[in-house]
């Protein structure tokens, strides 16, 4: 099947700058072409060490480049006052329990957002290309409309911003649907609340699961992408990588990143995506599907 014939697809790796070994996985599936997309988590070091050579591989493997909002677990790059304590951001639950009893402190988050904006802008020059969020931080409540905001503010409609649903009766033929299920619950209104800014989003998000190995990653990625030449603006999400001390350092998910890197890099997977009549690409020609 030709390129021409197969439908566009977005596959986004997220954790870019987390560590060098994930950084380096995710540079070796975008100039094998099967990744084309990567968030880059600003705040942490490796996005300075590695950006410089993410930025020299798009120029001849083309994929975009967003910022992965980071507000869980790390250092802030700003004084995040009343949001982080001893100079770590909160946990996803106790972020979630204060976005749900509306006592975050939205101008700390603001400013959070700003700051990882600013670093990302610091390294690759331009604007990131989507917005997307670690633990899926950027669809809480309060949260997503300071990020809409900031977005629209700042860049008017150029970046992508990820949307986290799907129609329920499609995720539920897939591994994963009780995590996509509370998801998408979350998610509610925020495509909505995106277009009125401006802001361009993905039809259906895909690529739940446990991080176990209960059921194998090629199975998993095998169901994302099994409907999705027929279902609109598809993007698919990952987390392949390397382990390496300063991954486990840094976050608990590990070993479950090689087996996605190793499949993602196999025959298997162009196989199964050719299979599927699909083909990674850019958010650009999701625009025209």
């Amino acid at each position: 099947m030709t390129a021409s014939a197969t439908s566009p697809i977005v596959i986004c790796a997220d954790d870019f700058g987390l560590s060098s070994g994930v950084s380096a996985g995710i540079i070796e599936l975008i100039t094998l072409r099967r990744l084309s997309a990567t968030g880059a988590m600003t705040g942490l070091p490796g996005w300075r060490r590695h950006g410089d050579e993410l930025a020299r591989l798009v120029r001849h493997a083309p994929a975009d480049v967003g910022l992965h909002l980071t507000l869980t677990g790390q250092r802030p790059l700003s004084r995040a006052q009343g949001l982080a304590a001893n100079e770590r951001l909160p946990s996803i639950g106790t972020l979630t329990r204060a976005a749900l009893t509306r006592t975050l402190p939205l101008e700390a988050v603001r400013a959070e957002v700003k700051a990882q904006l600013d670093a990302f802008e610091d390294v690759w020059g331009a604007p990131p290309d989507f917005l997307d969020g670690h633990q899926h931080c950027h669809i809480l409540p309060g949260i997503r409309r300071v990020v809409i905001e900031e977005l629209a503010g700042r860049y008017g409609t150029s970046p992508w911003l990820r949307s986290c649903g799907e129609k329920l009766q499609r995720s539920a033929r897939r591994t994963g649907f009780a995590k996509a299920a509370v998801i998408d619950a979350f998610n509610t209104g925020l495509r909505a609340r995106a277009a009125r800014s401006g802001l361009a989003t993905n039809d259906s998000f895909r690529g739940f699961y446990d991080f176990s190995d209960r059921v194998p990653y090629a199975q998993v990625f095998r169901g994302s992408i099994a409907d999705a030449a027929n279902s609109g603006r598809v993007l698919v999400h990952c987390h392949p990588g390397r382990v390496d001390a300063e991954l486990v350092a840094l976050d608990p998910l590990t070993t479950p990143r090689e087996g996605e890197l190793a499949y993602l890099a196999s025959a298997a997977c162009g196989e199964d995506l050719a299979r599927a009549g699909v083909r990674p690409a850019r958010f650009a020609e999701l625009a025209t599907t």
